[in-house]
């Protein structure tokens, strides 16, 4: 099993991760890709995958660096010669907003290609969209994908039907894998991280960097810092723990990033970048 992390930064640019997130495993003939933030299709060419590779999508949650190229992402694939089709899965609203995209966003580019090229196949015939429930929600032989509500800001108020966030375990190749989302510690996350062979959590903050009262809220209610995450990865009995998620940081605070997980876990850290390869 392989996985390449397409993207690795934030909202806030940074030169050195210029691609948000966006996550892609590969295992057997499968291609599986989680999230489809800022630079995805890109992405997946630097790493030679073509687009069209990509059967199943699984989204996290609604954050626009998680979704803002997914339109791109669908209507290059199709202009590149898509013709299976393509498996979406998302917290509730993921339908509405693929809807939005190819019925109005991009709406005329359809409807200009299917006239100028009548023989091509109906973009809106190969998308097809699942909103999620906890539980399990994809099973083939080889693999099943398992989801779960966590909190990433929910507990300042925001319901879970105001603010649906997932993240998933995947199970396939004899191996596990966690991909945490955006998320501090909770129940969903310790049972999709469980065990897992390699675990994916987002560190926006380190430590240091959390000296004021909204950064504090930040850590404790929104997105873990590197004093929690391997905490986290410990508890849950992780073996590998890929680190993901960054605000800009100069080497020393990357460092000191660094430091803070590994007083907490043991196990593989690694610092993803725009394009890392973790072979499991």
């Amino acid at each position: 099993m392989k996985i390449t992390m397409l993207g690795t930064g934030t909202p806030i640019l940074d030169p050195q991760r210029p691609a948000t997130t966006a996550i892609l495993i590969e295992f057997g003939l499968k291609t599986f890709l989680f999230d489809a933030g800022r630079g995805v299709t890109a992405q997946l060419l630097k790493s030679g995958v073509h687009p069209t590779r990509i059967d199943t999508l699984f989204l996290t949650h609604h954050h626009y660096d998680h979704i803002c190229d997914l339109g791109e992402f669908l209507m290059t694939a199709w202009h590149n010669g898509r013709q299976q089709p393509i498996n979406i899965f998302g917290p509730p609203g993921t339908a509405n907003i693929v809807a939005a995209l190819l019925n109005h966003v991009y709406a005329r580019d359809i409807s200009f290609t299917l006239f100028t090229a009548p023989d091509t196949i109906d973009i809106r015939h190969l998308v097809r969209v699942v909103d999620l429930a906890p539980g399990l929600v994809a099973l083939q032989e080889q693999e099943r994908v398992y989801a779960q509500y966590i909190n990433h800001g929910n507990s300042l108020g925001l319901s879970e039907a105001e603010w649906p966030c997932l993240a998933y375990r995947l199970e396939a190749d004899n191996a596990v894998i966690g991909i945490g989302g955006d998320t501090v510690a909770c129940a969903g996350l310790t049972k999709m991280a469980k065990n897992a062979d390699v675990l994916i959590l987002s560190c926006y903050l380190a430590s240091k960097e959390v000296e004021s009262l909204g950064m504090e809220v930040l850590t404790e209610h929104v997105i873990a810092s590197s004093g929690d995450v391997g905490k986290i990865a410990t508890q849950a009995g992780a073996k590998k723990l890929i680190l993901t998620h960054f605000r800009p940081k100069s080497a020393d605070l990357m460092a000191a990033l660094v430091k803070d997980v590994q007083r907490d876990f043991s196990g593989t850290i690694h610092i993803a970048t725009d394009g890392m390869v973790i072979e499991v």
